[in-house]
């Protein structure tokens, strides 16, 4: 009798058991839900390809969907809790672009339509924190971009100016290759900056460096003349921008240059207007460069460079007069004392031999100058 009073009671059990087994797993399905809806876009249309992603804040799982032709999306199995959502677009250049970032808190269930009206959301003014994170990653995607452009340029730059302090050893189109680099990247970086960059004008600069290393004046010219444009109190560009028109030929609108950058800089003036000289006599302007050269050697006359250019540049303009048959060479004034100085100042140097030499040359020609050079020192008139 027991015995089949415990078969009848298993069996009844298992009655029980199956039904309860089967009615507890639409329980366990019940706990997750979906969430849906349309995003409507900046005219209230239907949104399509609009990337929507959900993490939840407790687990830290992440699902993505993209909205269809219609603007709509569905993300189903999502466990009560809560989580934030980010909306994605592309911008014009394809780039990932934030939209918009809430939170929603689901419950148990199927959760109502979540649509998202992004006119809507701009005229209630909350866009506008969306909009400054969207610049401040625009603006700091463009200055990455930027800086990769201008350190490339300022590299070729380098690689350029290394190959031609070894000119003999370097094949010429290396040379122009990177000079072509350095203009292109930086050319780049300027494309990437707004007119109102304050940077604008730095990177206007090395430009006219990169045409510069490409003998190519008139365009390192116009580069630095735009770089003074957006800061004209930036002293160094107005000295460049003098060395190319110099080297142009423009000795009038180069001279107002360097008079600008002493204006600016006064400390420099003889730097400056040796500068002015020094290209005019490499440009074999040796009557433009003596002015500025005089300049240069007054405000600094420790510079021996300085006083041997002057003393060339005023022996290259020596006149001569004619007498009969007899041609007579008339000396600059000036002209020995320059090649003195330099002799002074570098008595055992290479700058001061080549002033020797120039004298030298005066005195075979037959002008009848005086120098010191070979001078026996003064006998003393110090009794004993």
């Amino acid at each position: 009798m027991n015995r089949m009073k415990a078969i009848r009671m298993a069996a009844l059990f298992a009655l029980i058991a199956g039904p309860l087994a089967v009615w507890l797993a639409p329980a366990a399905y019940a706990q997750s839900g979906t969430l849906q809806g349309t995003v409507f876009d900046m005219a209230a249309k239907p949104y399509p390809d609009v990337t929507i992603t959900v993490k939840s804040i407790e687990t830290g799982k992440e699902m993505n969907v993209t909205t269809d032709a219609k603007g709509h999306y569905s993300i189903p199995g999502l466990a009560p809790g809560t989580y934030n959502i980010d909306l994605k677009g592309k911008d014009k250049d394809q780039k990932d672009m934030l939209l918009y970032q809430t939170g929603i808190k689901l419950a148990a269930g199927t959760v109502p339509p979540f649509d998202i009206n992004l006119k809507e959301l701009q005229e209630q003014g909350k866009l506008a924190a969306i909009e400054a994170i969207r610049k401040q990653q625009e603006a700091e995607q463009q200055f990455q971009a930027l800086k990769t452009h201008y350190d490339a340029g300022i590299a070729a730059i380098q690689q350029m100016k290394a190959a031609q302090d070894q000119l003999t050893k370097t094949p010429k189109d290396q040379i122009s290759q990177a000079g072509g680099t350095a203009v292109t990247e930086l050319s780049a970086a300027l494309e990437l900056e707004k007119p109102e960059d304050p940077n604008r004008s730095i990177v206007l600069s090395r430009l006219g460096e990169a045409y510069e290393s490409m003998s190519k004046w008139q365009e390192a010219a116009d580069t630095y003349q735009k770089a003074i444009t957006l800061k004209p109190d930036t002293a160094a560009n107005y000295n460049n921008l003098g060395n190319d028109l110099a080297k142009l030929g423009k000795v009038d609108e180069a001279r107002a240059a360097y008079q600008k950058y002493v204006d600016l800089n006064p400390t420099d003036a003889a730097l400056a207007w040796r500068n002015f000289g020094t290209v005019l006599y490499n440009s074999n302007r040796m009557k433009e460069s003596i002015e500025p050269l005089q300049k240069a050697t007054t405000l600094d006359p420790k510079n021996a460079t300085a006083w041997l250019l002057l003393g060339i540049a005023l022996v290259n303009t020596m006149e001569f007069k004619t007498e009969g048959n007899k041609i007579t060479p008339v000396m600059q004034p000036g002209t020995v004392e320059a090649y003195q100085h330099a002799i002074d100042l570098d008595p055992n140097g290479p700058i001061g031999a080549q002033a020797k030499d120039g004298l030298a040359s005066l005195q075979a020609m037959g002008v009848g100058i005086t120098t010191k050079i070979g001078e026996a020192p003064a006998k003393s008139t110090k009794k004993k």
